[in-house]
């Protein structure tokens, strides 16, 4: 009795100490991330802030410098850019990347499966930067393996193909091509997360394939499709590095301001308008927080299933 006594009070003054050391190494693994997630993310942000609601003194102005950025005969035209490019963009990156994931979901664990996934995959390996620079080639009907497909289309130059009118769709393709691959593998993993059961209860109730994936795996993405939105939103609202290659490469075609991140880049380095380029800096912040919000408040994402 004596013994079967102190076992239990011994059990349970070990759980506090368990759980303590797991608290602590929990702790131990996070704080890394917290750390750099001060020194690169929330101080720069505070910093940005600042320098938003102050001017070159130091002093505070209220909202002067978003509304001398809003008025900038740019602003509007780079605003425009920016929202079609992300209609594109998002539009895509939903569709397709769902359709492939689940195409390449029926496929099973065969070699094939695996294949694609490393192929999709692939491009994601390629910095922003490389990664336009192997579009600047293939969007050059002079030099582009692709080069009957691009005439076929009527593009004869490489001005033809990086005219204004072209350039939201074209940042989209190099966007997906990027960055489509990665998602496409993280939406594979979500597919086979669905219990068995579901998709077994599904085929002996009479459902097709295309009856299942609409009924019971996009909804059962749901969570996943909006996390992806989300940091897709965020990404495509800053819009820089291909616009701004291509500015270079063309010469001035593609404009130097197409985008707002490019003209907060103007801002800053060209006008010498620190304060400006903060306020479009956080009007961004502002937008994407909005929308991520909107998306996480509507969708229940951290609602538990």
């Amino acid at each position: 009795m004596t013994l079967t006594h102190s076992s239990s009070a011994g059990s349970v003054r070990g759980r506090p100490r368990g759980t303590l050391r797991q608290s602590r190494a929990g702790m131990a693994f996070v704080a890394g991330y917290v750390l750099l997630l001060i020194a690169f993310g929330i101080l720069p942000t505070c910093y940005a802030i600042y320098f938003a609601f102050t001017d070159a003194g130091g002093a505070f102005t209220g909202l002067s410098n978003f509304v001398t950025t809003a008025r900038d005969f740019r602003f509007t035209d780079s605003l425009g850019h920016v929202a079609l490019y992300l209609v594109f963009w998002l539009l895509s990156l939903v569709v397709f990347v769902v359709v492939l994931a689940l195409l390449l979901h029926r496929l099973s664990l065969g070699p094939v499966s695996q294949a694609l996934r490393f192929l999709y995959y692939i491009p994601g390996a390629l910095a922003g930067a490389a990664s336009v620079l192997v579009w600047l080639f293939m969007l050059d009907p002079t030099v582009s393996p692709v080069s009957s497909l691009l005439e076929t289309l009527g593009f004869h130059t490489f001005g033809e193909v990086i005219a204004p009118g072209n350039l939201a769709l074209l940042f989209t393709i190099i966007a997906f091509w990027t960055g489509a691959g990665g998602w496409i593998v993280v939406m594979y993993g979500a597919l086979n997360n669905i219990p068995k059961d579901v998709m077994e209860a599904a085929r002996i109730d009479g459902a097709n394939g295309w009856q299942t994936a609409w009924r019971v795996q996009i909804p059962m993405l749901r969570k996943w499709i909006v996390y992806m939105v989300i940091l897709a939103f965020a990404g495509g609202a800053q819009l820089f590095v291909e616009p701004q290659l291509l500015s270079l490469a063309s010469t001035g075609v593609a404009g130097r301001d197409y985008s707002l991140n490019q003209l907060t880049y103007d801002f800053a380095f060209q006008m010498n308008n620190i304060n400006g380029a903060a306020a479009v800096s956080v009007e961004l912040l502002v937008v994407s927080v909005s929308v991520a919000g909107v998306f996480v408040a509507r969708s229940g994402f951290f609602d538990a299933d």
